[in-house]
């Protein structure tokens, strides 16, 4: 598919549509191009967005390429970062994350109906950066001889945004700002190790990731925020009851709490990390 093809689909489609045919999209390269036009096409005011319709799948959410393999989580072999593989594993690694990110942004963009305008632009930003994050680690992937799809991956990302899609209140807190927010604390343990075995490339990568990172967190926190005001809920007990109900990972440090405040997180739950 061509960029003016992907360019004449999402422009026939209202915003929501769209998210929800390149979620559907299998091939990394057409998702990525697809939410780049989608993003730009919504910027020169080419779609129109109706937040009230439910919309339904056509086809297996999300879309994913064949390979990589999916394993559970403690199936996926660690290796060691003093060869070219074990460097491309954890790059791979980080781009199953990416690739797994963008589903995330555009799943919440078509799923919940009824949000005001702003969830839904907010999250197209979000879609877009994880695609120029995905598109990066690919591309160093390459460079070190490998392809997305030569290692296995877990699909814990994705494990719990089937968990919450009936609520958006619990996909905000538990996806944005507990899967995801779990990078923020990773990234300066996961940049170091790259930059010590000498792959400054990836470890300039992760400092691209990070700035960005803040920012989708920081939106998961305000939509978290807005939905606790409007349903009249105390944000730190709401929190600890959806952990509970979701059974979500237990939060464990080393915390990134300058990062976690850049991201909009409270003194109260950054205290409550501690405790």
């Amino acid at each position: 598919m061509n960029a003016s093809s992907s360019d004449h689909i999402v422009a026939a489609r209202d915003l929501r549509e769209a998210a929800l045919y390149w979620l559907e999209a299998g091939d990394p390269a057409t998702k990525v191009e697809g939410v780049n036009a989608l993003a730009r096409n919504w910027a020169a005011g080419q779609l129109h967005l109706d937040v009230r319709t439910v919309l339904l799948p056509r086809h297996a959410i999300p879309g994913r390429p064949s390979r990589p393999e999916l394993v559970p989580p403690r199936a996926v072999k660690h290796r060691s970062m003093r060869t070219v593989e074990g460097r491309a594993a954890l790059v791979h690694a980080l781009a199953h994350i990416e690739f797994n990110a963008i589903n995330l942004a555009l799943d919440a963009m078509w799923r919940f109906a009824g949000m005001p305008e702003a969830y839904y632009t907010d999250w197209l930003k979000v879609a877009d950066e994880e695609a120029l994050h995905f598109s990066l680690l690919n591309a160093h992937l390459r460079t070190l001889g490998y392809a997305y799809g030569d290692f296995p991956a877990h699909n814990s990302l994705w494990d719990m945004a089937e968990k919450t899609s009936g609520d958006v209140l619990a996909r905000i807190a538990l996806v944005p700002r507990t899967l995801e927010a779990r990078g923020l604390d990773a990234s300066p343990g996961v940049r170091a190790k790259l930059a010590q075995a000498g792959d400054l490339p990836a470890a300039q990568i992760l400092d691209i990731i990070l700035r960005d990172e803040i920012g989708h967190v920081a939106v998961g926190n305000r939509w978290y925020a807005w939905l606790c005001m409007e349903r009249g809920l105390d944000p730190v007990r709401a929190y600890a009851e959806l952990a509970l109900q979701y059974k979500a990972p237990i939060l464990r440090g080393p915390f990134n709490l300058e990062a976690r405040k850049a991201a909009g997180f409270s003194d109260a739950e950054l205290a409550a990390l501690q405790l």
